[in-house]
């Protein structure tokens, strides 16, 4: 019988190890919302022939390939080495700028809801701009935390966040310019949050809401944002003003919403989903069958679940060893609270309709893809806390 060397044992023992110390917690409330995620996309999809081709299982199949192949993403992202994580953000920043570039290209991007915000594959399409929320985290993080670790300074100077502005402001001029409202503002929240922790002076936040402010009314009066994307902020202000026009998708939604109650109509069961009368149930929209099939109990567990992963996420954020990984971990968290927050608040009407998918619930690929690779960087932070 073969004996195990001192340096295999020790080796085997660091792997289980390291299996101990993941986040469990975090993981299965991933895993959870998925699994609601699919069961919801299932009872969305499943007799709308239109868009399965009669069969009533694709988007669920291709929602659980989506998860599997997240998870391999994830996984990798967890065990890379974090020094190499940081040898390769410039690399995903500059890949997420060509591919920002690419969409805007004739005859390569492709034109969706009013955004060209996809590229089209022979077996999928990718959305660029959902990696670029990673992109800038990882960006605005090296280097923010360098230029610290350089100057031996904890909190960051004046110039060294401006430059770090400077690289977020990069993809989301390119992401006004499909348009995708949605996207832009969750980088908006993802820069905020990074530069509320890296301790420049309050007069930042105050100096980056007014930029927010005035990019917005260049917008405006430059027509950047398209008509339909005024028009949702005004049927936001005023819901009963065009209730069959651009207010339809809010009021089917909360519509979709009340007849749930608190145990629901059942899952396959419910009247305005099964009927099509709220557009986009599986992607933008899949809170409503939540609310609708399984009513207060079920939406409310979705919520649960959201919260959970924030309050992972934050205490891997406080107990990070580097202002590297604590700047990744809390920009990752201000992606998840304020896109969750969007798009569920856009279902009730206390938000305006921006078209921004519900993280690890909405069915697409490239949301899932960039979601799961966050959740992997956490747990990548989470590992080397425990480490040393």
């Amino acid at each position: 019988m073969a004996t195990l060397t001192p340096i295999r044992m020790r080796s085997r023992m660091d792997r289980r190890s390291t299996v101990w110390q993941v986040d469990w917690v975090l993981v299965l409330a991933v895993v959870a919302l998925s699994f609601l995620g699919a069961m919801l996309i299932w009872s969305a999809t499943h007799n709308r022939t239109s868009l399965t081709d009669g069969n009533q299982y694709a988007f669920l199949v291709r929602h659980a390939l989506n998860f599997a192949i997240g998870l391999i993403l994830a996984i990798g992202a967890a065990v890379t080495d974090h020094r190499r994580v940081r040898i390769l953000a410039p690399v995903l920043y500059a890949a997420s700028i060509v591919g920002l570039i690419l969409v805007l290209v004739p005859g390569v991007g492709s034109t969706i809801n009013g955004s060209r915000s996809w590229i089209q594959l022979p077996f999928m399409s990718i959305q660029p701009s959902e990696f670029a929320k990673l992109a800038v985290i990882v960006g605005m993080a090296l280097l923010i935390a360098e230029k610290g670790e350089t100057d031996r300074n904890e909190n960051a100077r004046t110039v060294d966040v401006a430059q770090a502005v400077a690289v977020a402001a990069l993809p989301v001029i390119l992401v006004m310019l499909q348009p995708d409202l949605g996207t832009v503002m969750v980088l908006g929240s993802i820069v905020f949050g990074i530069i509320a922790v890296s301790g420049v002076p309050k007069r930042w936040m105050l100096g980056l809401l007014t930029a927010g402010v005035l990019v917005a009314t260049i917008a405006i009066k430059l027509h950047i944002l398209k008509q339909y994307q005024i028009s949702r902020f005004i049927a936001f202000a005023h819901p009963s003003s065009d209730p069959q026009g651009i207010g339809y998708n809010v009021n089917q939604a909360r519509i979709a919403i009340g007849n749930g109650g608190v145990f629901g109509q059942g899952l396959f069961h419910g009247g305005q989903t099964q009927n099509a009368f709220v557009p986009e149930q599986h992607t933008d929209f899949v809170f409503t069958v939540a609310g609708e099939e399984l009513g207060l109990i079920g939406a409310g567990a979705i919520i649960v679940l959201f919260a959970v992963i924030l309050f992972r996420g934050l205490r891997i954020a406080i107990n990070a060893r580097d202002a590297f990984g604590r700047l990744v971990a809390t920009g990752i968290v201000c992606w998840f609270a304020f896109q969750a927050f969007e798009n569920i608040g856009m279902t009730l009407g206390i938000m305006p309709v921006t078209g921004l998918p519900l993280p690890f619930v909405s069915y697409g690929g490239s949301s899932m893809f960039a979601c799961l690779l966050a959740v992997g960087l956490l747990q990548n932070i989470h590992l080397r806390s425990h480490r040393y």
